[in-house]
């Protein structure tokens, strides 16, 4: 299959976030998290809190990044530690208010999940094919299960692959041989779609998976970057080539 053909897929593999998943208004949801939490706490400014919460990200991400991808930590224990430490930096070691702002920024992450304006066309056009289709995302599992409710597409799916159900991230190959396993397909006659050329590019390759790199931004690969079979802008455009 690789380079795509008009014989079906016996399966889809799509990656969540930035492929899915607009993640693009997340940074809004911090500043409206910061806002929040300054309201109802006299003394504290949400512009504060904002750079704050970007320096203590930054600093704490590396440190549980693999642990939150491979489930030995759960989002929930890496948000309140973000804000604890986001709070602490701002002068405010209040373990309540420290709970109250990952209790926020969950709730108004929560809202503002979007999927991109190409998302329903694609699924819907698969499953008028009866094409199977596996969700392969890396994340803790209480992170991107909220995700899947929150958008209600968990029927969509004939499996869901968590790395950090399976303790295991791309580009690592188990996740995929796991939904080759489950939904019982040839991987030579499968594809998976997703953003990442480190993560979706690269683990599809080792699996043996015709690999889509979904590059919504334009982006230009580096020569010593992974090389997918099949480059789009968009689901649409991989269903017009699908359609040729």
């Amino acid at each position: 299959m690789r380079g795509l053909s008009r014989q079906p897929p016996q399966a889809i593999f799509l990656d969540l976030d930035d492929t899915l998943l607009d993640d693009g208004p997340q940074q809004e949801v911090i500043v409206r998290t910061c806002k929040e939490i300054a309201a109802v706490q006299p003394g504290l400014d949400h512009a504060h809190l904002a750079e704050a919460n970007d320096r203590a990200r930054e600093s704490y991400w590396p440190q549980v990044a693999h642990d939150f991808m491979t489930g030995a930590i759960d989002g929930a224990s890496v948000g309140l530690e973000t804000w604890r430490r986001t709070l602490q930096a701002c002068g405010c070691s209040d373990e309540s208010v420290a709970q109250y702002a990952a209790q926020t920024h969950s709730r108004l992450a929560r809202e503002a999940y979007r999927l991109f304006d190409d998302v329903l066309e694609f699924v819907s056009a698969a499953r008028e094919a009866h094409i199977p289709l596996a969700l392969i995302t890396n994340g803790a599992s209480d992170t991107q299960r909220d995700k899947v409710r929150a958008l209600n597409i968990e029927s969509w799916f004939d499996c869901i692959v968590i790395s950090g159900e399976v303790g295991v991230a791309k580009p690592a190959s188990a996740g995929f041989e796991v939904a080759l396993s489950r939904l019982g397909v040839d991987k030579g006659a499968v594809c998976h779609v997703g953003d990442s050329l480190v993560s979706d590019v690269a683990g599809a390759n080792t699996a043996g998976i015709t690999s889509i790199w979904l590059n919504r931004t334009g982006a230009i690969r580096a020569e010593n970057d992974p090389k997918p079979d099949v480059e789009v802008r968009s689901l649409s455009e991989l269903l017009t080539r699908q359609a040729r």
